[in-house]
Order: C-alpha cells, then structure tokens, then sequence
C-alpha cells in the first residue's frame, strides 16, 4: 500500500474520531444540563422565553423544548425526551441521563480502540437482557387496587414543583383515568377524554374533579339572560348569527333616513328569525364557536335570545369541540337550517358558578349522558407560573395511570431498578468474553448513574450511598432503593416508592437506541 493511501486512510479515521467525539460532547452536555433535575431533591429551572413569559418548572421534556439547541446531535436528545413523554409521560429527565452515562462510556470505549459497531451491537444485547431483568424484579398491579396506582403517581409528583399537594392530585389523576376505562378490558387510555381546564385563584388544594363539563370563561353579561337552567338542552353551533352580507364586489348606497332605518329592520327581522329557529329546535343552552359572533351584531343577538330565556356561553374554542360534543352528545350545526332537535346534546344541570378566592367565573355542565367516557380536571393556582406547572404535573401524573394500564407492572423507584439491572449485567459480563464482556460491563456502570444523581441532588453522599446500594442487592434485596427523604437505603416496595416498569424500560430502550444512533455518524454533512 502506498505512502499516498496510507494517509488519506489515516486521515479519514481521525475525521469519523473527531466527528464522534464532538456529537458525544454536544450531547452529554444537554444531558448535564437537566441532571441536577432528577428526582424529589432535584432543583428547577427557569426558563425565560423571548417574548418574556417565563416558566419554572423541573419536567425534562418541557426544559429541553424550550431550549434553543443548535447542534443536530445535541437536538436528538430533546427529541428522545419528546419520545420517552409520548411512550411514557414520565422518565424524560432520567432518559436523557441514562443516555448521557452511557455516551460517556462510550468515549471511554473508543478511546480503547474498540469499534463503533461493536459497542453499539453489545448495547442491543444489553439493554435485552436489562429488560427481562426487570421483568423478573416487577410486581403485578391491579387496577381496582386504588391505594397501589396513588402510591405510583405519589412517586413520579414528589419530584415535581407541586408534589407537596400530591395528597390531593394523586387521587384526582387516578380517579380520572379509571372514569374513562373498562379497567377489567382497558389495554390504553387517551387522555384526550380528561381536559384539564385552569382557573386562577385560590390554592392547588381546591382542584377538583368534575363529572362533566366546564368552561372557563363566565357568560357574557346580557340583562334578563338565564345562568342556571336545569335540564338543558345543549346546542353547539359554527355559523355566524347575523344578517346576510353582499358580495364583494357589490356596494349598496342609501341616500335618506327612510331606507336606512328599512334596512335595519329587515336585518333585526332576519337574525329574530334565526334565534326563533334555534328556540324552536327545542334549545335552551347554546354554545356558540370562538369568533363567530359578529361584534356589529352582538349585543343584538344576544339580547333576542335573552328574550327567550336561553343561556349562551360563546368563545367556544375550535380545539374543544369534539370533547364537548362526546361528552354532552351534541353535534355541531354548520348552518341555522339544519338545527334540529336530533341534534341537540343534554345535561342535567349547566350553572354559572363564582370561583372562591378569586372572583372569575366559570360554567360547569353536570349529569351529562356520556359521563362514563369524558371528564373534566378544574386546576386551581396562586399564580400563573404555578398553575401552568400543576397542569404539567397533572399530565405527567395522567401518564403515569396510563403505562399501568398499558403494561401493568410496578418495580420500585429511588434507583432500585437501575441498581439492580446494573449488578446483574455486571454478573453476566463475567460469563462473555472478548470485547462484548467489556461493553456490557460499561453499560451496567453506565447505570449506576441514576442513584448517584438522585443521592448528589439530594445532599447525600453519591459513592458511599451506591456503594450501600450494591451490597444490599447482592444480597438479593431487589427493591432497595434510596429514600432521598430520610438519606437512607430502604425497600421502595415497603416504602410505597413505587413506579409503572413502562417508564424504565422505555427510558433504558430508548436511550440505548439515541447512543446507539450517535456512534453510528462518522461524519457531518451540512446541505443548504
């Protein structure tokens, strides 16, 4: 072989070196980023966007979205954040981690020479054998177990901003997945069917769960109109209630008084008649679809149907109507004309009710027909910042009811998964040999990472409290974790920190296949 080839191969070794060596850079520095977020001791971050708003929150998915990330491998971590919250919901700090350990095991690798492939292929068969491993550490959960599914949620809140009011979430989460399912036949929840609405004022302690519908904005303030009707008859409507416009094209002049005054009539003649359309389908609650009330014939039409006694909640917006329409059993009307009674949704009760502590206004819709299959979650808050976090909180408290009924196993949480994984990978890299046994064995260090994160946010001792760890599952305890709460190694199934095993193994699968990705780039290429 020549000088000339010599070099050039050379050259071409060290380009796929460097190019892997910065994409492992670039994206364990996102995952040190949302390191210090992991668990109940984890600190929170805030975020300042740039029209100003700001959020403080801990969620992963939610720090790493609002990121401006740059680096195309840097960007692959936020996207396995963004998968691990669709699978799971839950984890999504913990997938970054675990993939940033195992990327920095594998720049140790490659500094030993061993090839990319290889790494990547022992990974694979590692991350096979964690998940039978944890298989074997889970235990069954049933649905009607209530207790069992609030201590799961209670785990994955007492990381979040608000887990000092998971007395009053876990339950309410709970109780909202279990409304929208046949628990004995349920294999998925869509979470579509729970709509969380917020309301400002009062505390996090007064959300509640309504069996029905809310709106969260009062009824417009029209004299004589009704803001309690009992048995109502719910129409929801998409068409504008106000006289007929011309064409474009056309313009119509007045020259006196008279004609002025003529046209007027007929347009107040015209929309009485479309108002007198919808009270004789029969309803007596309409719900009007944001924007398409007119503001030129506003007041006029609300005053008609006023007149008539019917309660109207407009600003319906365009995203709730199909909830609103499976929940209360309406359809929406495109048209005045095909308004009819079929139509029409019901609800035993629909009332303006003025929120404690706050003054606004809100209208609930209760004894609705399809109750079984909707419902709603009223989230009370202080402050906007805490009120949009208890909302994440709850959609993360949501998910996790959700990957147990998905998969319905629990293993115990405070690292004991990770731990307990990393020491039997460890015991089956001693039966391998060559360069997989070597990889293997990296990646059950690479574990160790998460209860050594979780014992160094929480002021504990990471190395001794790990070390603790290890000898307590070598002597088979599979469930000790550490209890960042008291500082000590106890049993997370006796302790009630418990976690749907959805969330790991989607945690441990995911980030394997992220790393997996990144050693497979030997080069950068930028197009335009």
């Amino acid at each position: 072989m020549s000088t000339q080839m010599k070099g050039d191969r050379h050259k071409d070794v060290q380009k796929s070196r460097d190019v892997r060596l910065s994409n492992i850079i670039a994206a364990k520095a996102v995952a040190e980023a949302v390191r210090t977020s992991l668990g109940p001791r984890g600190m929170d971050k805030m975020i300042q966007k740039g029209d100003g708003e700001v959020i403080i929150t801990n969620d992963g998915a939610t720090i790493l979205s609002q990121m401006n990330v740059f680096h195309p491998t840097a960007k692959m971590l936020v996207e396995l954040s963004k998968s691990q919250d669709i699978e799971a919901g839950d984890g999504t700090t913990t997938v970054c981690v675990v993939a940033g350990a195992l990327l920095n095991a594998c720049s140790e690798l490659l500094g030993k020479g061993i090839h990319p492939m290889a790494i990547a292929d022992a990974f694979l068969a590692a991350v096979d054998k964690a998940e039978k491993v944890l298989q074997e550490m889970s235990k069954p959960v049933d649905l009607a177990d209530r207790p069992t599914l609030i201590s799961a949620v209670d785990t994955c809140l007492s990381s979040k901003v608000v887990g000092q009011n998971s007395e009053v979430i876990s339950p309410i989460a709970v109780d909202a997945v279990l409304r929208v399912i046949d628990a004995a036949t349920a294999t998925n929840c869509d979470l579509r069917d729970i709509k969380i609405c917020k309301q400002l004022g009062g505390t996090i302690d007064d959300t509640e769960l309504v069996d029905g519908l809310v709106f969260e904005k009062g009824l417009k303030k029209t004299p004589g109109a009704p803001t309690r009707v009992e048995n109502a008859k719910i129409g929801l409507i998409q068409f504008c209630l106000s006289a007929p416009k011309t064409d474009m094209e056309n313009n119509v002049v007045v020259s006196d008084y008279a004609s002025m005054d003529r046209i007027l009539r007929e347009e107040r003649k015209y929309i009485l008649g479309q108002c007198k359309k919808l009270k004789k389908a029969g309803c007596n609650v309409l719900l009007i679809q944001k924007s398409i009330l007119r503001d030129a014939y506003n007041d006029l039409s609300l005053h008609f149907l006023a007149k008539m006694d019917m309660m109207v909640i407009t600003d319906v917006e365009r995203n709730d109507i199909e909830f609103i329409a499976r929940t209360l059993g309406c359809k929406p009307v495109a048209h005045v004309d095909s308004f009819t009674a079929e139509k029409l949704g019901s609800a035993a009760l629909v009332a303006e009710i003025s929120m404690p502590g706050s003054g606004h206004k809100v209208v609930k819709c209760t004894g609705t027909p399809n109750a079984g299959m909707t419902t709603t979650i009223l989230v009370r808050g202080s402050n906007r910042l805490v009120l949009d976090e208890a909302e994440r909180s709850i959609h993360d408290a949501l998910c996790v009811v959700r990957s147990l009924v998905k998969k319905r196993f629990l293993i115990a949480g405070g690292g004991a998964a990770e731990t307990e994984m990393a020491l039997r990978l460890g015991d089956w890299s001693k039966t391998l040999t060559g360069m997989q046994a070597y990889c293997i064995k990296a990646y059950a260090e690479a574990l160790e990472v998460v209860p050594y994160t979780l014992a160094e946010n929480a002021g504990l001792n990471p190395i001794q409290k790990v070390t603790e760890l290890r000898a307590k599952h070598g002597a088979g305890v599979s469930g000790a974790g550490i209890n960042v709460r008291s500082g000590e190694i106890t049993d997370m199934y006796e302790s009630g920190v418990v976690q749907p095993m959805l969330v790991s193994s989607s945690a441990i699968k995911l980030a394997t296949e992220c790393v997996g990705m990144i050693l497979k780039i030997d080069d950068v290429v930028a197009t335009r």
